[in-house]
Formats: C-alpha cells, structure tokens, sequence
C-alpha cells in the first residue's frame, strides 16, 4: 500500500509538470566544472539556484555516470566527486527538489581530452605523475622575498643531476588552501583566539584562492570545501566547536589526499595544541605519505605542541621535508602573528615542474635541490620525493 500511495503522489506530480522536463532557463545550472572541460581526480561538482527560485528549494542531489554522488538541503550545494585518473566523457546531473513536489534538472558533459600544457598565465599543469612539482619560497641574503624571478632564474638538481624546467608559475596566481585547526577538548578556553586568528588569516587569502578548512578532534570534519566567498569562509570558522580528543595523524592524511588531486599552488596549514590520541593511522603512515606530497606544510604547534620534545620534532621534520614552515607559539597571542607570516610566505610562492631526467619508477627516494641566480638568495622547497611505481603513484593522487 505504501508503495501504490507513493507512485500515485508521483504521478500526481508528473500531471501538474513532468518530472523530466527541461529545466527553466538558469532555474538550476551547474557552474562546477563546466560543459567540455576535462576532469582528472578528485574535485568539487558544484551548483547553483537562481534567487526566484531559492525559497522553494528542499533538496539538490548529485549523479555522476547515473551513480549518486550526495544531497545537500541547504547551499552550498557541492560535492566531492573522484574522477578517476584518466580523462574520459562523464555526465553529470543536479537535480533541485521543490516544496511543491516539482524538481528542477541541470546536466553538463565533460570532456575526454586534457588541454595542452601550457607556459606562464592561465596555464594548466600536466596531469602526468611523471612531472614533479616544486614549490618554492625565494629570500635574499637580509631575509626579504625576492620575486619576479623567470625560468632562466632557476636551476633545479635531482640526486645532484641537473634537470629542465618545463614551467613556472609566478607569484600571482590563485591556490589551494587547506587549513586544518584542532577543535579538541583541551582548546576549550583557548578556541576564541583561536577563532579570531583563523578569521584573520582567511580574511588574508585572494578571493581566487580556493579555500578547504577541516577541524579535527576525535574525527575530521570539513566545514568549508574549495570555498572562494569571503563572508562563507568566515561563517565555516564559527562552527568550530571544542570537544573529544586528536586525531593529527588522520587530518594530515585525509588534507595531503586531498592536495594530491589539485594541480598548480597549494598549502596546508595545521594548527594543534597536542599530541595525537585518537587516529586510525599512525605516524609512519604520515611519513610515507609525506613523500610523495607536493604541497608545502606548515605547522602551528601550541600548548605541548611547544613543550613536548617528541611532538616538537614530529611538527619540524614534517614541515621541513615538504618546504614549509613550523611555529611553535607559546602563548595564544603569538597565533596572529605566525598567521601573518605564512599569509606573506603564500604571496611569493613560486610553482616550478619538471620531468626527471631518470625516468626509472623504481621507488627510491629522489633529492631535490633548488639554487637560483644572485649572491646571497636562498631557496627553500620540498627535499625531495618517493619516485613511485606509476600505478601506485596514481593510487596516492
């Protein structure tokens, strides 16, 4: 009976307006990614609703390929969607739930074909995981960046063996920022100087940057998803909340996966007060994933994160062998501050690939040695990578 009741509902429905019918001209639309743009990995399928049609909405569910993907009943209306490794024809399907039992279809078609490398400016980096990317941070001999430095500018060596260029991307162009902030119990009395310090650091970012912000504790939660709206990222940072323990180890994982499917400038931030309690994986699996990672990773450590010789240690090694940096505040006040340093070390991140002149797949671990023009400059940049097998290398993309 519950059945025949809801086919008739259906069919009622269908009467007044079929289900499948077009949709309205920009009733629905998704904006993310495009008609014809190919798609490798994981990214975010997004949509959007016109304004007229805003108040009657309950529901916008998700398809890719026929396969459901999420719902979300209230905007943003996104999801991550893995696309796999290779660049084939996927169609994608919102579909917007309407308080009167109508629903509103939006579809695109991606495309099979990856667009040619490019050079400088609008440039795409190849989905090869034979390019190794490296970001780097350029300061001359009193400490100051130094920018507008070309291709010719840069000489990169592998296990001492120098290689080409085959591109650079310069300071201007947009990120992936991924910031991670412990919400654990023991950030109870601490968390609104915490708040006020991620506000200001994500009221720093370009409002082209695309934005992910994970809070941890127990489990890894993602309050904010390559979001680019200022008053939306500010609005993800007041739904952190303190309670339970650390999961270090897992947030790290679950950001360095979600980096690994993003080309071009990227970051990871971490702030934590403790010592890890509460993840699935362990600190050796951190490691192993960090040598494949290709985003620089700073570390704000607070609380035992300054205190703990151990945790200390983890936090610098981390850091180091990815590029980035590791502060160790000893009281909340100097979080801003350390923000602020890494908002400026993001304003002048150069983005070099090559393709290593030793082709061998044989998962040794390749160094990586950046030097530049000019007396004095220094050059800081990941140490180097796991040269992986290439299928076990897409499985870590």
């Amino acid at each position: 009976m519950a059945a025949v009741l809801f086919l008739g509902l259906l069919g009622a429905a269908a009467r007044a307006r079929p289900l499948d019918a077009p949709p309205a001209a920009q009733d629905v639309r998704i904006v993310a990614p495009v008609s014809g743009e190919p798609v490798l990995g994981l990214i975010t399928v997004r949509a959007e609703v016109a304004a007229a049609l805003a108040d009657r909405v309950t529901r916008v569910s998700f398809r890719a390929d026929g396969e459901a993907l999420c719902a979300r009943e209230r905007p943003p209306y996104e999801c991550e969607w893995d696309a796999g490794s290779g660049a084939r024809v996927h169609v994608l399907r919102a579909v917007a739930e309407l308080s009167d039992g109508g629903r509103r279809i939006a579809t695109v078609r991606t495309a099979a074909t990856m667009p040619a490398r490019g050079g400088r400016g609008g440039l795409t980096v190849s989905a090869d995981v034979n390019v190794v990317q490296v970001i780097a941070i350029v300061t001359d001999a009193k400490g100051r960046f130094v920018s507008g430095l070309g291709e010719s500018g840069f000489h990169v060596f592998e296990d001492d063996a120098p290689q080409s260029v085959s591109h650079l991307i310069g300071e201007g162009a947009p990120r992936e920022v991924v910031v991670a902030v412990d919400m654990s119990s023991s950030m109870t009395d601490a968390m609104p100087q915490v708040r006020k310090a991620v506000r200001a650091f994500l009221t720093a970012l370009r409002p082209d940057d695309q934005l992910t912000l994970l809070a941890f504790n127990d489990n890894v939660f993602t309050l904010a998803r390559r979001e680019t709206d200022a008053a939306a990222r500010l609005r993800a940072v007041d739904r952190l909340q303190p309670w339970g323990g650390t999961a270090l180890y897992d947030v790290l994982l679950r950001a360095m996966e979600m980096l690994s499917h993003r080309k071009g400038r990227k970051v990871l931030v971490v702030f934590t007060d403790g010592e890890d309690q509460s993840s699935r994986a362990s600190l050796a699996d951190v490691e192993r994933r960090a040598e494949t990672n290709d985003a620089p990773v700073y570390m704000i450590g607070q609380g035992r994160g300054t205190t703990d010789s151990r945790l200390r240690d983890i936090l610098e090694r981390l850091a180091h062998m990815s590029g980035g940096r590791a502060f160790h505040t000893d009281h909340m006040s100097e979080l801003e501050p350390a923000f602020a340093e890494i908002v400026a070390e993001l304003d002048n991140q150069y983005l070099l690939g090559y393709e290593p002149a030793n082709p061998a797949r044989d998962g040794t671990w390749r160094r990586i040695r950046l030097e530049v023009d000019g007396p004095g400059r220094r050059v800081r940049a990941r140490q180097g990578y796991r040269a992986l097998p290439a299928a076990l290398a897409e499985e870590r993309r």
